[in-house]
């Protein structure tokens, strides 16, 4: 098992590749009481096309959703519930291309980990089970099309993308999961539940050559070849469609603004790339900005206000969102102080400032067992290193902030999502 210190954060990481492709990472901390689990794969809702035994296949949107759903089914209970009865905490979520199932505890933590390797690799579905998971997960579909937040953020990502499956919403719709069957599900767990393909972190008061045992005990002896996956070809690089409205009952508009940014292959600097890019967003519009508080002064912004990078094979964006009473106004704004800052420069004690105060969170968040087991399995299947950070910030210059609003923050890539209160009749 290799062994690697990270001095500058104060972790050190036990790692090993198991026969069968695993990728295990444990964060052996003696000094405290509690664990916590993260067993994933890389899949999620944008890997709706892909190819198996030399024949591509075609899966409705939702899938990977659905299947989180129903892989706590258990020929005689529910993992759960096992869980649950153990002492743990127990719970799982499907995201754009990852699909993690968890628990924390601070007892019977083997015993624990032992069910959740055994249900995410053991699958179960019956006819039954299925069609009553589709009128569950239709009320969920209805739920999120009745929240403006979700419906805004996936019309930004249509007005982004022409092609790519990321526009599409990761639940799914109605129509769609009808058309899920077990087969679909158990076709896209052999696709993707392959040991090859996933990541279990630790992260606690464990022995990480137990942990490493107890994979090799309960998961198959041997992995699969990699799945080739189909987004859709190359995109522009410049937004399909510059500004989407919706109605819906709102009292204030909602907005979502996002830039195509230009993606890069995974294992690409990465890394180096989510620290730029997010730090490029605190110094245009971050909270702690000047532009944020000339915005919230004037009402164009309150409190609910968010942004941030992402990345997928595939397709990069950056994003900012909220409510403002006029988006267009505020769209402009924050497109001229990006022209500005790019043709001006960005002032050196702010870079400073804002460098030192977001190199701070990122050590901080270190401190979730959840954020640090996340983080390492999402750089693990993007074939980068979470915990170089420290590095990363140590080289960053303005001049790059400034290229990155120069080259992204212009009128071709944006793309502006607004949900407008609906007109009473």
């Amino acid at each position: 098992m290799d062994v690697k210190r990270y001095p500058r954060v104060g972790e050190t990481i036990f790692h090993e590749r198991l026969e069968n492709g695993l990728a295990v990472y444990v964060a052996a901390k003696e000094e405290f009481n509690r664990s916590y689990a993260f067993f994933a794969t890389h899949y999620g809702g944008m890997d709706m096309r892909f190819r198996t035994d030399g024949e591509w296949q075609d899966t409705p949107a939702g899938v990977a959703h659905f299947l989180e759903h129903k892989m706590f089914d258990m020929p005689h209970g529910n993992a759960l519930q096992t869980l649950s009865a153990n002492g743990a905490s127990p719970n799982a979520f499907t995201g754009i291309d990852v699909t993690g199932y968890y628990f924390s505890t601070r007892e019977h933590f083997e015993e624990n980990l032992r069910t959740l390797l055994s249900f995410v690799s053991t699958p179960y579905f019956t006819k039954e089970s299925v069609d009553k998971e589709q009128g569950i997960i239709g009320q969920e579909i209805r739920m999120v099309e009745d929240d403006p937040e979700n419906q805004v953020f996936f019309a930004m990502l249509a007005g982004l993308y022409q092609n790519h499956p990321i526009r599409t919403n990761i639940i799914g719709t109605v129509q769609s999961i009808s058309q899920i069957t077990a087969d679909t599900l158990y076709a896209c767990h052999r696709a993707f539940y392959d040991p090859a393909n996933m990541a279990l972190c630790v992260a606690g008061n464990v022995d990480p050559k137990r942990v490493l045992s107890l994979a090799r005990e309960i998961l198959p002896p041997k992995g699969g070849e990699p799945v080739e996956r189909d987004y859709g070809g190359e995109e522009a690089l410049e937004a399909v469609c510059r500004r989407t409205q919706l109605e819906m009952e709102v009292s204030t508009p909602i907005f979502q603004l996002g830039w195509k940014v230009r993606p890069a292959r995974a294992g690409e600097d990465r890394m180096s790339r989510r620290v730029l890019f997010e730090l490029a967003l605190e110094v245009l519009l971050g909270t702690s900005s000047p532009l944020y508080a000339e915005l919230y002064s004037q009402g164009l912004v309150n409190q609910n206000y968010s942004y941030g990078y992402e990345e997928h094979d595939g397709c990069a964006f950056l994003t900012v969102g909220g409510e403002s009473p006029d988006p267009d106004a505020l769209m402009e704004r924050i497109m001229a102080r990006g022209e500005r800052i790019a043709a001006e420069g960005v002032d050196e004690a702010l870079f400073h400032r804002l460098k030192k105060a977001s190199y701070g969170a990122w050590v901080r968040s270190l401190n979730s067992f959840e954020h640090l087991c996340i983080g390492m399995a999402q750089a693990h299947f993007a074939k980068t290193d979470f915990l170089t950070f420290p590095q990363i910030y140590d080289k960053l210059e303005k001049q790059q902030i400034e290229a990155v609003l120069r080259e992204y923050i212009t009128p071709e890539r944006a793309a502006l999502a607004v949900v407008m209160p609906k007109e009473e009749l």
